[in-house]
């Protein structure tokens, strides 16, 4: 009761102070502008095009989502550490460390969305050519009808023009596939890549049945990893579920050794180590299951 009490004077004063400072604003409007003119100062340019791409495909959080993360983060890290510690200052300490931490997990979570996005198009690219070139039996059409068909998005579709322009001011496609293997390392695109090399250069009297067996494997491939998605979303779910009873296990500590008795080992200096450790080993666990959900999707 005390710690709530605490943490709602604490949120008024802060309302108030920000408020008087910015009088005739929204208030959240000047936070949450204020906390992107600082994103847009020191945020890499990389990941600024990644969010934006996000944003673009409607998968980025509102600002009322963000506020009842912050929120939610900033409570749930005060009543556990409070569970632990027994302190308030603590709790302060532990609350702000954890709504710091919500920048990394949105590159996580950002990462993870434009790998799914463009693993996506990395699919229509492979098998919209392979059906181009079935009637084209050539890889620089097939490109160029994939490219004017529209079916591609950026940063594919740049990609694909700058393929088909390197393939005509060099007069081969090698430099075209080197290109575009850098850009898009999968599997599927380097088979894809070389099959054609391949029948360019060597010629094959069953292309048409290699294509085929490469647009089964790609169909394969899709399956296995949206099925990866979904056990990974299920795993992610029970995964978070376990994590934060990691935390409450405190509550049977104290349980079993009753409330008074856990308080008077908190003046033990060690014990107080022990449980910062504690706190922050399975902090550690998880980021590291939050890094490994977002990471890699849609990789072979």
């Amino acid at each position: 009761m005390e710690l709530l009490m605490f943490l709602s004077i604490a949120f008024i004063i802060i309302f108030v102070v920000v408020y008087r400072l910015n009088n005739g604003q929204n208030v959240y409007k000047y936070i949450i502008d204020s906390g992107t003119g600082i994103y847009n100062k020191y945020a890499p340019y990389s990941f600024k095009s990644v969010r934006d791409k996000v944003k673009e495909l409607g998968q980025e959080y509102t600002t009322r989502q963000y506020v009842i993360q912050i929120m939610t983060f900033a409570v749930g890290a005060a009543v556990i550490s409070y569970l632990y510690f027994y302190s308030i200052i603590i709790s302060v300490i532990y609350s702000l460390l954890a709504v710091s931490i919500i920048p990394y997990l949105t590159y996580l979570r950002c990462k993870r969305v434009y790998s799914e996005y463009l693993f996506e198009q990395v699919q229509v690219y492979t098998t919209n050519v392979i059906m181009e070139f079935a009637t084209t039996q050539s890889f620089v059409k097939a490109l160029e009808g994939v490219y004017e068909s529209g079916v591609l998005e950026d940063p594919v579709k740049t990609d694909v023009k700058e393929m088909i322009d390197m393939a005509y001011a060099n007069g081969t496609i090698n430099q075209s596939l080197e290109y575009m293997n850098a850009k898009y390392d999968y599997y599927i695109v380097r088979n894809m890549h070389q099959l054609f090399l391949q029948i360019t250069n060597e010629g094959s009297k069953d292309s048409g049945e290699a294509l085929e067996n490469m647009s089964l494997d790609i169909d394969m491939l899709v399956e296995n990893v949206y099925r990866d998605r979904l056990d990974r979303a299920s795993f992610h779910k029970k995964f978070l579920q376990f994590g934060i009873v990691l935390y409450l296990m405190v509550m049977l500590v104290q349980f079993l050794l009753g409330v008074e008795t856990y308080i008077q080992l908190l003046d033990n200096p060690l014990v107080q180590v022990l449980l910062h450790g504690i706190v922050l080993i399975n902090t550690y666990f998880l980021m590291s299951g939050e890094k490994y959900y977002n990471e890699n999707v849609g990789a072979e």
